[in-house]
């Protein structure tokens, strides 16, 4: 897009103008009067590409704030790099708008957005704008950096690696249940603390990038779990050729989560597959496990050694009190 004087400016020129130009601090987005931008890394460096789509109605309700919307759009691709050992550099934005949309929420939407690309310093570069019958829809491409040939990837598990989960598991999904059915957490006899706490682990994922420069350093492999622990571990030990056992009474939980299973432990089942925790799951040799704790607990992210990667046999097996492996119905989320 070329600079035009404001009296020849489109309707997109002027959204762009007023919402989206004061995010794009980096040199390298022109200030978003160009048709693209430029980004330059240092030598040694490799960059690290992901991209993520939002849909309202699939990954957030019509009525979810639009700051909200906006930070999570941001940090499920954050969480992507925190896992591949990535710092993250900029972002692209596509956004399509329906016409209901207004400047009320245009302006929320950029005031979150723009709080977390200073916060996780990550400047939007660039993107486009275009309207839609359909719902709300975005799609941010995010950008990272990392020393050359140092990603941590899927494949790299190895038989006797321990395996090991940043954070809690399940607020997420336990929060869209609740989210959908605000009367379920009566049931569930929460106290307002731990509803309103999963509501918001739904409402706007923790990207664990504190933890990444640890990650690239000791971790064998790893990914971050955005369909379901069970899903998402079984990808990386397929990525590696590997199994793993897993213990159910230690994968970590937040008190609400604790308090829903305790009230139907059907939940549990729930809370390893549904997804949207934006945790990171690792693999880690034996012999790097106590480095990898201390610097996570110094980057202030808490990190719970779950279980260990094995090749004796196939499979990934999620396993209970007595060391039985548990069947799920469906052990991921998928769109398909």
């Amino acid at each position: 897009m070329n600079e035009r004087e404001p009296e020849s400016q489109s309707g997109e020129d002027r959204l762009i103008a007023r919402y989206f130009r004061p995010l794009a601090t980096h040199p390298g987005a022109r200030a978003l009067i160009d048709d693209a931008a430029t980004f330059t890394p240092p030598a040694g460096v490799d960059i690290v590409l992901t991209t993520d789509a939002l849909v309202g109605g699939v990954h957030f309700f019509a009525d979810d704030p639009p700051d909200t919307i906006a930070k999570k759009a941001l940090r499920v691709n954050l969480s992507d790099l925190a896992a591949k050992g990535s710092r993250p550099a900029g972002f692209l934005l596509s956004l399509a708008l329906p016409a209901g949309i207004g400047e009320e929420w245009l302006e929320a939407f950029a005031r979150g957005l723009g709080a977390d690309a200073q916060a996780y310093g990550c400047a939007l570069l660039g993107g486009d704008t275009v309207r839609t019958t359909g719902p709300v829809t975005l799609s941010i491409t995010a950008f990272g950096t990392l020393p050359r040939d140092t990603m941590v990837g899927r494949s790299g598990a190895r038989a006797g690696d321990l395996v090991v989960v940043t954070g809690t598991i399940g607020d997420a999904a336990l929060g869209l249940l609740v989210r959908r059915d605000p009367e379920i957490a009566e049931r569930w006899q929460l106290d307002p603390a731990q509803r309103d706490h999963l509501i918001e682990r739904y409402l706007l994922p923790q990207p664990r990038n504190a933890v990444a420069e640890a990650l690239r350093q000791h971790a064998s492999a790893a990914m971050d779990v955005s369909d379901g622990l069970a899903g998402d571990l079984g990808k990386l030990c397929a990525a590696s050729n590997v199994a793993a056992d897993v213990g159910i009474a230690r994968v970590p939980l937040s008190d609400a989560s604790s308090q829903a299973i305790a009230s139907d432990p059907a939940l549990m089942e729930t809370a390893l597959t549904g997804g949207d925790d934006y945790e990171v799951v690792a693999t880690v040799p034996a012999e790097a496990r106590d480095a990898l704790m201390a610097d996570a607990k110094a980057a202030g992210v808490a990190l719970t050694e779950i279980g260990i990667i094995r090749a004796d046999r196939p499979g990934m097996h999620f396993l209970d009190q007595v060391g039985k492996p548990l069947l799920f119905k469906k052990p991921s989320f998928s769109h398909f």
